[in-house]
């Protein structure tokens, strides 16, 4: 990274390890961006939210960046660009970056109630992007209610450490050889993909499913084992419950990120994620959820072990640092990148992103409803984050039928939860509003589902 800016120079940032790939595969509805909200138990404020993203901004100067073009890779460079927050008028996840376009990578946009923070992967992974819109929703509840937060956990590091690239940082040299074996033993065949009714237009359809935060660590306790474990059990048994008998001669691969900063301290705001696969042989079901859990678990248990995970990080962070990867212009680059990633997605069925528990300075707690998750995904990927006993389930997919979604949903009411539903889902036959709302009813006991108006 180069020194502050000097004249007409500016400051330039490399991308991360995870985020090389991105600018060469966001392609189609996989437009590598993802949105996460705060929804508030009072209408927004679009002049006090303002006011607090210009007040915000200022400790995380990378997300005034824009994407560069080098000769050999992309890169950020600072910018004066100011962002200005709207109404949400788009919808989610729709794409930010445009190649040969120079523009902020990252929107703040309002509806309603909710506050939305949506990001080009390349700035700042999920849990980067919490700690934005943690800070962001902080400092508008300061402004509106004229109170002063205690400060909380991610808001004490300074702004060097947000902008840090943990992957330089814990990358352990390794040769090329052993590169090539780790990447081999980590990668899978062909797995069962997940099929759905295309949109016409590839526009992302949301799905937002909240459920008691509780019920869910009680049903994951009585079935000995974690919130985690459990509820990929419970998906992968919704995506099998969706495939026909011809389709399970494949396995289910659940792709799984995992937050470094679990394993390596770090407080930087952007990309520092690994990737876990969970693989379940479709022949070893028996219809019970038990007879997922002990193999999701084992698998779980063995891929979070610290050298584990080490070895991940290493692999994909040293692979680039080749020097016959290096030197290869960025042009080529582009091409190879997007064949393997179109090759790796094949043996993905689907992603599911656990963000964990979100927390709040008390004092702000009682004005906030939910924190929710989504990012966009050329197939299917959930994500779970929890504020209080509100756990949500947040997907984006282009399809515009819900299988597997409607079976995980049906699981936890029959698990006694109670389940609200909300989706963006778009009348096909008339333009698309967000401001469109509709209410439905699905007839099933202690499951509401209203479609509420998309934020």
């Amino acid at each position: 990274m180069m020194g502050l800016s000097n004249g007409n120079v500016k400051k330039w940032y490399k991308l991360d390890n995870a985020a090389k790939i991105i600018p060469s595969s966001a392609k189609g509805a996989d437009t590598r961006v993802f949105r996460i909200c705060c929804e508030l138990k009072e209408t927004v404020d679009p002049e006090k939210l303002q006011q607090a993203h210009d007040d915000v901004i200022e400790d995380f100067p990378m997300f005034r960046c824009v994407l560069k073009r080098g000769f050999f890779w992309y890169y950020l460079e600072e910018s004066t660009f100011r962002l200005k927050v709207e109404k949400d008028h788009l919808p989610a996840c729709s794409p930010i970056y445009y190649p040969g376009r120079i523009n902020l990578l990252y929107r703040v946009t309002y509806f309603c109630k909710r506050i939305n923070l949506e990001m080009f992967h390349v700035l700042a992974d999920g849990t980067g992007g919490f700690i934005f819109l943690k800070r962001l929703v902080a400092r508008y509840l300061e402004l509106v209610h004229d109170i002063k937060s205690e400060r909380y956990e991610g808001e004490t590091s300074s702004v060097s450490e947000k902008g840090d690239d943990a992957f330089e940082q814990y990358y352990m040299r390794q040769k090329l050889g052993k590169q090539l074996k780790q990447l081999k033993k980590i990668s899978v065949g062909k797995a069962h993909q997940i099929r759905g009714e295309h949109d016409a237009n590839l526009l992302p359809h949301l799905i937002e499913g909240t459920v008691s935060a509780k019920k869910i660590i009680a049903l994951a306790k009585e079935n000995n084992s974690t919130v985690g474990v459990y509820t990929t059990a419970l998906y992968i048994q919704a995506v099998l419950n969706s495939m026909s008998l011809m389709e399970k001669a494949r396995p289910v691969v659940v792709s799984v990120p995992v937050n470094l900063r679990q394993f390596f301290d770090s407080d930087t705001t952007r990309n520092f994620f690994g990737v876990i696969n969970i693989v379940y042989d479709p022949g070893s079901y028996d219809g019970s959820t038990a007879s997922i859990i002990d193999s999701v678990r084992s698998q779980y248990e063995d891929q979070l072990k610290a050298e584990s995970v080490e070895r991940i990080m290493n692999t994909y962070a040293s692979f680039e640092r080749h020097i016959a990867i290096k030197m290869v212009p960025i042009w080529i680059k582009d091409i190879v990148i997007d064949f393997f990633n179109r090759r790796s997605k094949r043996g993905i069925t689907t992603t599911l992103s656990n963000l964990g528990r979100i927390d709040m300075p008390e004092k702000l707690s009682p004005f906030i409803d939910r924190f929710s998750a989504f990012m966009a995904a050329p197939s299917q990927q959930v994500c779970i984050s929890s504020f209080g006993d509100r756990m949500v389930f947040g997907e984006v997919s282009p399809f515009a039928t819900h299988d597997v979604m409607r079976n995980f949903f049906r699981s936890l009411v029959a698990l006694g939860a109670e389940v609200e539903l909300a989706s963006n889902d778009y009348d096909r036959h008339r333009e698309i509003k967000p401001e469109v709302i509709k209410k439905e009813k699905t007839g099933r006991k202690k499951a509401s589902a209203a479609k509420r108006k998309r934020g």
